[in-house]
């Protein structure tokens, strides 16, 4: 840590750990760094100034390759749900590769029909009977959700929400919004972005009940003046991932989906960062809204670190897809079909979504009270362990602070702990860590989050 970075303050300490990591024998950092710029895509980027070198992982912890420990409290891009290499987890994956490594769905192996039991128990039951594809990503399951919809319906509209990320291939970046994730090429044919009612940065005034109304109108008003009248559907967030956490009042959910139904179209909840609890009060994200979605699409968390993406639909919206031929080679692969099964067991034998909602009750009231003292804090949004943070240069005026963000990121490193950034602009701390924290590890960050927050402020001159 550099003199112009320390804090003033004496550093929390990380909470302690029994796992003693192996001493790391490879490539060194600067040679894995001029691999990387010599032989990958230049579209990777590093969160930090200096890149870190990740090499070892246990539960909520990650080693870098000098053997510094870090609390990981951005759970590998919401990715880490049970945590980093689960022994019960790695002995699923183990005994498998000791059998086959990779089956096709032109075969029969159980494991992808056992993975596909174990997710229909964890549906909402009102959804009725429903099937699940698996797929390699997020991307790739909004874009198949996406398919589905249309063959159904019959309809080639689809609706997303301003500010919503679903994946930047194919037809996801046209589902996308924010326009630092899409080319200049054609990609939105038959999509449409419609008001997003976070309240926050509404585009329209009043109480979030009254900015979720008015972004109804907003949705039917798309749809008299931009579309024929038919719907293939719409595709929401509970709370974006990429676009900083941002959601709107319940009433909105329940509204759209009515609308949306009205003119012949589907609702797609998209889950691949807010499924299996980690909004804690509910397993699925849009459960929180009292909303029957037609479709759930999800990934990330369900294979805590292997490939996988699901599509979760209705039987009779999957019939529709079987007049074509449609497959994925790898989707359903034994290996991770085995790992994903042995996350969600590993789910509920730990409790992680009660642990989601007592420790984001604690965590929401720690930053509430840094809220008090630290006038970069604009906004506080989020349910359960699945937290965003806006960071301002002005409390009345809302402008963003993208270099006041990254000071809090790098320093927060420096002090031991991971967090992410999102938003538009840059400023959104994203603060989802791997479902098995502790409350020492919370307040832990908490700690660092305040030196880190004074440390901007003074930097960058935010006062109160």
């Amino acid at each position: 840590m550099s003199a112009d970075t320390a804090p003033a303050v004496a550093a929390p300490q990380l909470p302690p750990c029994d796992h003693t990591p192996r001493a790391y024998s490879g490539p060194t950092w600067e040679e894995a760094l001029a691999l990387r710029k010599r032989f990958l895509t230049p579209t990777h980027f590093h969160i930090y100034g200096e890149p870190m070198m990740l090499v070892e992982g246990h539960r909520q912890y990650v080693w870098d390759h000098e053997g510094r420990r870090y609390l990981d409290f951005y759970a590998g891009i919401v990715t880490a749900s049970v945590g980093h290499s689960h022994p019960k987890v790695l002995a699923a994956v183990k005994d498998q590769l000791d059998l086959i490594q990779h089956v096709p769905t032109i075969y029969l192996h159980p494991a992808i029909g056992e993975l596909g039991e174990a997710v229909a128990k964890r549906v909402p039951k009102e959804m009725g009977d429903v099937v699940t594809y698996f797929v390699n990503s997020g991307s790739e399951a909004n874009d198949i959700a996406l398919v589905a919809s249309r063959v159904y319906t019959g309809n080639w509209t689809m609706l997303a929400l301003r500010n919503a990320y679903h994946g930047a291939v194919g037809h996801t970046m046209g589902l996308t919004s924010p326009h630092v994730w899409k080319y200049n090429m054609p990609h939105q044919d038959g999509m449409i972005h419609v008001a997003n009612p976070d309240p926050y940065r509404a585009i329209y005034p009043g109480t979030p009940e009254e900015i979720a109304a008015c972004c109804v109108r907003d949705v039917e008003d798309v749809i008299k003046f931009s579309t024929s009248g038919d719907l293939a559907g719409i595709i929401i967030e509970p709370w974006t991932g990429v676009g900083g956490v941002t959601s709107g009042h319940p009433s909105y959910f329940k509204s759209v989906a009515e609308v949306v139904r009205r003119h012949g179209g589907l609702y797609i909840s998209d889950e691949v960062q807010t499924a299996f609890g980690r909004t804690g009060e509910h397993y699925w994200g849009v459960q929180n809204f009292g909303v029957v979605p037609d479709i759930i699409t999800t990934a990330k968390g369900l294979g805590c670190g292997t490939p996988i993406g699901a599509v979760v639909m209705k039987r009779e919206i999957a019939q529709a897809l079987a007049t074509k031929i449609h497959f994925s080679t790898f989707g359903g692969n034994p290996v991770t079909c085995a790992q994903a099964k042995a996350v969600l067991e590993v789910m509920d034998e730990e409790r992680m979504q009660e642990n989601c909602h007592r420790l984001g009750g604690i965590f929401r009231k720690g930053l509430e009270e840094l809220q008090r003292h630290h006038p970069i804090i604009g906004d506080i949004r989020g349910k359960g362990l699945m937290v965003g943070v806006e960071l301002v240069k002005n409390r009345a005026t809302k402008e963003p602070t993208k270099e006041g963000t990254g000071t809090v990121v790098e320093v927060v490193r420096d002090l031991g702990a991971l967090i992410g950034r999102g938003g538009l602009y840059g400023n959104v701390l994203r603060l989802k860590p791997p479902m098995c924290v502790t409350e020492a590890d919370v307040e832990f960050l908490l700690d660092c989050l305040d030196i880190a927050f004074g440390e901007a402020e003074r930097r960058h001159g935010i006062a109160g």
